[in-house]
């Protein structure tokens, strides 16, 4: 199978220092085409570390913003690159932003005011969003603006179809592998084709059978296995179905996007 495209990954992340070559080469075996890498890393001031790995790889495009977490950083100066970054050809997204009330590592408050001007910077640059929303649901509801993907998609079939009634992609990932997943894996029988998007999220929550180690792009394919044999279909249209939806939120339908070509490991 070939095709995949992991559509949210953190291929800057300390765990993969010295391995961005083998981690794509990996995933090219498994059959990943492309990839979406974010670009929080550990927050302000650098806010451009997805953008040299895109700026490395033909294959890997990027995002810039600032993580819930890391709210609190934030300042005048920061939405400004911010909005300069955004217009980056390799960017094509602003995130992941959102609301995080499980670690609450920055005020509420903070979050919010920091989640509305990134919205808006988004609207900005005509580019979608990638959430992160974590127990705050509801508050994330009430401010949300779209177009853009709830990236680890975790809820209900209800909370999905809220989602996608909003114009919202669903990101799915190895979590709907977990045996406890029930509910999950019913909002992914569910949702619409063309709202499904396919992501590792790694280095975290890798898939059984890798639950607890390392994730890495190669592991989505058995997200796209999973995800098809819930669906009923096969891992061959699930695949494109999802590089389909990518290209065409990240306006990405006239790109090529034709797979891993090699490069030195790491940011120039």
């Amino acid at each position: 199978m070939i095709g995949i495209t992991d559509s949210h990954c953190h291929l800057d992340h300390k765990q993969f220092h010295g391995d961005v070559d083998s981690l794509l080469e990996r995933a090219q075996s498994a059959g990943v085409a492309n990839f979406l890498t974010i670009g929080t890393g550990d927050g302000p001031p650098v806010l451009d570390v997805a953008v040299r790995l895109a700026e490395k790889y033909p294959n890997v495009w990027a995002t810039v913003g600032v993580h819930p977490h890391d709210a609190s950083k934030c300042d005048n100066r920061t939405f400004d690159e911010l909005r300069a970054l955004a217009r980056h050809p390799r960017v094509v997204a602003i995130g992941e932003i959102g609301l995080d009330y499980h670690y609450d590592f920055s005020p509420r408050e903070r979050q919010s005011e920091v989640f509305l001007e990134q919205m808006r910077i988004a609207r900005e640059a005509g580019k979608p969003v990638i959430i992160h929303t974590r127990e705050a649901w509801e508050d994330t509801l009430a401010v949300l603006q779209g177009p853009g993907v709830l990236h680890c998609f975790t809820g209900d079939a209800r909370q999905a179809q809220t989602a996608v009634d909003m114009g919202f992609y669903l990101g799915f990932g190895g979590v709907v592998t977990f045996p406890k997943s029930e509910a999950l894996r019913e909002a992914a029988r569910v949702v619409p084709e063309n709202r499904i998007l396919v992501e590792t999220d790694c280095p975290y929550l890798a898939p059984v059978p890798f639950r607890g180690k390392r994730n890495e792009p190669a592991y989505v394919a058995l997200t796209v296995k999973k995800l098809a044999e819930l669906r009923g279909t096969s891992e061959e249209a699930l695949a494109a179905a999802t590089t389909r939806n990518f290209e065409e939120l990240f306006g990405l339908r006239e790109s090529k996007m034709n797979g891993y070509t090699g490069g030195s490991d790491g940011p120039s």
